[in-house]
């Protein structure tokens, strides 16, 4: 080889080294210079982890400051996403481990893994990042990670607050449960700041007062080994509490209504009044009402749960199980229930008001009116004495002369059929029977869809398609016994924030006043006081040996099931002179309102007298 080619020749292999240097020193200088903010990231992310610290939720506390709702810390498991394949050894190791515990009564490990690796697929999984897979394990599933920690990279254990309920099933219906924010609640609030895993009210006082009841979470920056393993902390952001909401709810008042509607339901079953029929239960609600302020001092729902159950991983079938018995619902407010005779009260002053009647007015009640049959023969009644007696007939007399209208008009006047606009989601309007809705029920049936003399009879007593919620008809006899007034009823007295200081308060509201004279009401209240007394009142009974003068309206009535069964209704105020309270109390398939419900409202009342002394 000549010397030239040999040159030639070394001169290209210098220019492709130098040409290869150029590259390297380029690309680092790319690396160095323009990538380097990304590559730093990289490197504190590899290294460093955000933990987030959940913020208590507000408590809730009764009128006397008796906790209803409150927080209590629990174990968490996360798992940081170290790329699919690595994470899911580790999420499968981390399920096996996990299985037996409480939360996972009764699912398999394969279930598990199931689950963690739905939640990590939900939060847009992001490398190194955390995500919150597991709440509520116990301290020896703790040991059994920590003993597992190298099988383990990337999981952390925590410690966060959950709801808890020191007097489990009290109250559960209104003030809800909060569970894992689901795509249509995190959509509507993206810009409120929530992001998916984060807890969200989802009924009740929870799902009404989610924004003030939140707390603003924290946050801790920690730095982890090549296994994920905790070295130390660079620092911390303290999470800040939610709201305090103080209820205008008495517990104790509140566990009594509780406990007497379930025996009320109880003894229904035993004395055979409750046929019910397959894929119905028996449902009720009792509700107490301070006449003078609109405020709730008992608002019980039957059946009722132990909200405890949302505080863990809740199978469907367990959530099933619950929700098919009605437990879930608060009849209360989301319910409702054909009145019968404690409809009386407006029809009646219907009847007044119409100068229909006078309060002597007399009819001899034989136990028939036309085609139509009353419980008894009652002789010689009038309006005080037909309230006293619940005499059908007199109201089938006079309701059929007066038709429909004024009753419907003194249903609203009284606020039936139309929501009383308490702080609480899921209300119910009700229906009051009307020849207008009972022609869009029955539209192509020619008889059916004209109202008719016997529905003119049958709406007098309650009955007909008038349906009304436990909490419309303690608002409507509470303006009886308050002389007209409309209290919107409400559920929080005041929002405390975690620094003591009152955030908002709230009083009562007397949105409007019946359009109804006082003598009216005076005749009604007279008559459902005499409900009350020995020896004919339909109550009397009920409040026999009472300390205190009451008023009350029984009712039972027919729900048009092929048993025959019957709703057991009661509304009742105290003291009859000078009214505090109003209660109502319905059960569904109840049968008789002065022998089943009648004595829940006793010892609903009794209690309250009880507390005051």
């Amino acid at each position: 080889m000549d010397r030239k080619s040999m040159e030639k020749k070394t001169r290209i292999y210098a220019a492709l080294v130098i040409g290869a240097f150029l590259v390297l020193i380029i690309r680092l200088a790319f690396l160095q210079l323009i990538k380097t903010e990304e590559y730093q990231t990289k490197a504190r992310l590899n290294h460093q982890r955000l933990i987030a610290i959940t913020a208590p939720r507000g408590e809730m506390v009764d009128r006397n400051g008796i906790r209803i709702v409150g927080n209590k810390p629990v174990y968490t498991v996360s798992v940081a996403y170290l790329g699919s394949k690595d994470t899911s050894k580790v999420v499968e190791r981390l399920a096996y481990l996990l299985a037996g515990e409480d939360i996972y009564k009764g699912w398999s490990a394969g279930r598990i893994k199931e689950d963690i690796d739905k939640k990590m697929q939900v939060q847009n999984l992001k490398l190194y990042e955390p995500v919150k897979v597991s709440v509520g394990i116990s301290y020896e599933a703790v040991t059994r990670l920590e003993e597992n920690r190298l099988d383990l990279p990337g999981v952390f254990i925590d410690i966060q607050p959950i709801r808890d309920y020191p007097l489990k099933d009290l109250l559960a219906q209104t003030v809800g449960f909060v569970r894992e924010i689901d795509q249509r609640q995190l959509e509507k609030n993206k810009n409120n700041g929530y992001e998916a895993g984060d807890n969200f009210g989802q009924t009740g006082l929870e799902s009404q007062y989610e924004y003030f009841l939140r707390g603003q979470d924290g946050g801790r920056v920690m730095e982890v080994d090549a296994l994920g393993r905790p070295v130390r902390y660079l620092g911390v952001k303290s999470p800040v509490a939610g709201n305090k909401l103080v209820l205008t709810i008495d517990s104790r008042l509140q566990r009594v209504a509780q406990d007497a509607l379930a025996q009320g339901a109880q003894m229904a079953k035993h004395l055979g009044y409750a046929k019910v029929p397959a894929g119905k239960y028996i449902t009720g609600a009792a509700v107490v009402l301070d006449v003078r302020t609109g405020e709730v001092l008992a608002m019980a729902s039957f059946p009722s749960y132990d909200p405890t159950i949302f505080t863990r991983t809740l199978s469907i079938e367990d959530y099933n199980k619950v929700s098919s018995q009605g437990a879930l619902k608060n009849h209360a407010v989301e319910d409702v229930y054909t009145p019968g005779s404690t409809f009386k009260m407006v029809t009646s002053a219907a009847l007044l008001e119409g100068k229909i009647v006078t309060p002597l007015t007399k009819l001899f009640c034989t136990g028939y009116y036309k085609y139509k049959k009353d419980w008894k023969a009652h002789g010689e009644v009038d309006l005080r004495k037909a309230l006293m007696y619940s005499c059908d007939a007199y109201f089938y007399h006079f309701g059929a002369i007066m038709g429909p209208d004024l009753m419907v008009k003194y249903a609203k006047e009284f606020g039936l059929g139309e929501k009383t606009g308490i702080d609480l989601p899921g209300e119910e309007s009700g229906q009051i029977a009307s020849p207008e809705h009972k022609k869009e029920v029955w539209k192509g049936n020619a008889w059916e869809s004209e109202w008719h003399e016997y529905d003119s009879m049958d709406m007098s007593i309650g009955q007909q398609d008038n349906k009304y919620t436990a909490l419309q008809l303690a608002n409507y006899v509470a303006m009886i016994a308050n002389g007209g007034k409309v209290m919107q009823p409400y559920m929080v007295q005041k929002i405390v924030g975690p620094d003591g200081k009152v955030v908002q308060q709230f009083s009562s509201n007397m949105t409007r006043e019946v359009n109804v004279s006082p003598e009216t009401l005076e005749v009604i209240r007279e008559g459902m006081h005499m409900v009350t007394l020995p020896p004919s009142g339909t109550a009397y009974g009920v409040f026999a040996g009472a300390p205190y003068q009451a008023a009350a309206k029984t009712g039972t009535a027919e729900v048009g099931d092929p048993t025959g069964n019957t709703n057991a209704l009661f509304v009742a105020f105290a003291p009859y002179d000078k009214p505090e309270i109003a209660v109502s109390v319905v059960l569904g398939y109840g049968g008789k309102g002065s022998g089943i419900s009648g004595p829940v409202a006793r010892q609903i009342i009794d209690q309250f007298f009880k507390d005051k002394k």
